[in-house]
């Protein structure tokens, strides 16, 4: 096992093994600079590793290579059971023609995650896979700033290229997904809802915490009492270890704290996510929250909210001319595997984003969206409990149609 010893400073990492441009942005921030964090900086630099050192030519480079394995086809069409993830080689009587067997590459796979609100066992992260992630992230933030109320950290990308496609994977073959339904009432008018791509959320709200000894069992924040059992409608579930371990990375790069992962799976370009800004009450104000792009390119579109009337339709002064032209032109990031996108500060009480349709190139690529957030009261917990699991049946991804069927507990 490869020893961690500084698993983030994206600025100090080398471009060895894929020498990525970073996205012209001329269009988009005319005025970005790359975000320092001096607190991400390793105390004793001669012992960092890197990936140029992690992949470099030596004595152990086959070795290092063979560990890397393709994880995509480790699933069938129900959930993960644990199995090693490299073959053992197999013991073979030593003769004079034939030489030694060579030794076991057996690598030991972390146990899976389990809860009782979880519908099967989570695969952990490959050790592999969970190495490269150390370099996270690969490159350092822009810092977007460039529009009124906007203000983005964007990396591009932030996960390793030689993990993204793996991550990808694993985390469509690994999770539980829910396709919800669900009824919007405005006025007399109800309206049924088909969410149009494949949902999952993990987490708990600030107010509560799982029992260290239980987790089943959910305790008050600040006495660490038990709570009720009906204290909340829903039932909250901890990350597994796989989201857990992305969380940790996630805060250490952004600064920010997160309770709450939402994993979205857009099956195809048909899949979408129309305009809507994540501003509820429940974050609090002026809420940070991480995306992760894994899978195929979609467009990640950004406009600002309407202005509000100007007070002189003959000069309505620049900063109102300013929140016009935001809105009137939305921002395009065509975000590629591996990005990451920090909305923070004043954006999302001012902008829209969404992820429209799309046809042609990457169309009938499937692309996974992972959301870090921050839910400071129960509210948060029920709501994305309910627009993320609801009460519908489970999806796994079936590795032979290549598709999201509807989980078989037979055999399980």
């Amino acid at each position: 096992m490869i020893h961690k010893t500084s698993p983030l400073g994206g600025a100090t990492l080398p471009t060895a093994i894929h020498d990525l441009d970073v996205m012209n942005l001329a269009s988009v921030c005319t005025a970005t600079s790359p975000v320092s964090k001096p607190q991400h900086t390793a105390t004793n630099m001669s012992k960092k590793r890197t990936l140029h050192s992690f992949f470099s030519a030596g004595a152990d480079v086959a070795t290092k290579k063979a560990r890397v394995v393709d994880i995509s086809n480790t699933t069938k069409v129900s959930p993960p059971t644990n199995t090693a993830l490299s073959s053992t080689a197999h013991d073979t009587p030593t003769t004079t023609n034939q030489p030694p067997s060579p030794p076991s590459t057996h690598i030991d796979h972390p146990p899976p995650s389990t809860h009782p609100t979880y519908p099967f066992p989570i695969s952990t992260l490959p050790p592999e896979l969970s190495d490269l992630l150390s370099f996270s992230p690969y490159n350092p933030a822009r810092h977007i700033t460039d529009a009124p109320d906007l203000d983005l950290l964007y990396f591009h990308p932030y996960i390793p290229p030689t993990a993204a496609s793996s991550l990808f994977k694993f985390l469509r073959s690994s999770l539980p997904f829910y396709r919800v339904v669900y009824t919007i009432k405005r006025g007399a008018i109800e309206t049924v809802v088909n969410t149009p791509r494949y949902t999952t959320v993990f987490g708990l709200d600030e107010t509560a915490i799982f029992s260290p000894s239980d987790a089943s069992v959910l305790l008050d924040a600040k006495t660490s009492k038990p709570l009720p059992s009906k204290t909340y409608t829903c039932t909250p579930r901890p990350l597994p270890a796989c989201l857990e371990e992305l969380r940790k990375l996630t805060e250490a790069s952004t600064g920010h704290k997160y309770n709450f992962c939402l994993v979205n799976y857009y099956a195809d370009g048909k899949d979408s996510i129309s305009y809507h800004s994540d501003d509820e009450r429940f974050l609090g104000p002026e809420p940070a929250i991480a995306s992760f792009s894994l899978g195929a390119t979609r467009d990640f579109m950004l406009r600002h909210k309407p202005p509000p009337p100007a007070a002189s339709t003959a000069d309505p002064g620049p900063e109102h001319a300013a929140l016009a032209a935001a809105h009137a032109k939305p921002r395009k990031f065509e975000l590629q595997s591996g990005d990451v996108i920090l909305m923070q500060g004043r954006t999302q009480g001012c902008w829209l984003h969404s992820i429209p349709k799309r046809s042609g190139k990457d169309a009938q690529r499937g692309r996974i969206n992972i959301t870090f957030r921050r839910a400071m009261v129960r509210g948060g917990t029920e709501n994305y409990a309910r627009y993320n699991i609801g009460e519908g049946p489970v999806y796994v991804w079936s590795e032979e149609g290549q598709e999201m069927v509807k989980w078989d507990r037979v055999g399980r």
